[in-house]
C-alpha cells in the first residue's frame, strides 16, 4: 500500500465530506449550515489542491482544475458570510444563506467529479 496516495485519496474524500455536511439542509436556514464547518470544508480543501500540483498527468490537471473551482467557490462563499456578519452587521439573512449554501453547493459538484476522477484512475491502475 502506497502512503502518499492513502493520504491523497483520504484528503479529497474528507474535503467532498464535510463539504456535503455543510451544504445538506434548508437552503434558507442559517442555523442549519455551521460556519465551522464551513471554515473546515476551505482547509480541506486547500489541503486537496496543496497534495494535487505534483502530478503531471492529465487526469491530474483535470484533478487540480476542480480542487481550484472548488476552492474558489468556497472562499466566496466565506466572504459572503463575513461581509454580511460582520461589516454590514445584518446577519445571516435567508436570502444570504442561499447564496453561501448554492456556493457550497457548486463546490461539492466540483468535489464530486474529483471523486469521480479519483475512482476511474484507481480502478485504471494495474497492479
Amino acid at each position: 500500500m502506497n502512503l502518499e496516495k492513502v493520504i491523497f485519496a483520504f484528503f479529497i474524500v474528507f474535503a467532498a465530506t464535510l463539504n456535503f455536511g455543510f451544504f445538506i439542509g434548508d437552503i434558507d436556514r442559517p442555523e442549519l449550515h455551521n460556519v465551522y464547518e464551513l471554515f473546515a470544508a476551505i482547509i480541506v480543501n486547500l489541503i486537496a489542491t496543496i497534495l494535487k500540483f505534483g502530478d503531471r498527468t492529465q487526469i491530474g490537471a483535470v484533478l487540480l482544475s476542480t480542487s481550484l473551482v472548488a476552492d474558489i467557490q468556497l472562499i466566496a462563499a466565506a466572504v459572503i458570510w463575513t461581509v454580511v456578519v460582520h461589516v454590514t452587521g445584518a446577519g445571516m439573512t435567508p436570502e444570504h444563506t442561499a447564496s453561501v449554501v448554492s456556493l457550497s453547493g457548486g463546490a461539492l459538484l466540483a468535489n464530486i467529479v474529483s471523486l469521480i476522477m479519483l475512482i476511474v484512475e484507481t480502478v485504471m491502475m494495474r497492479r
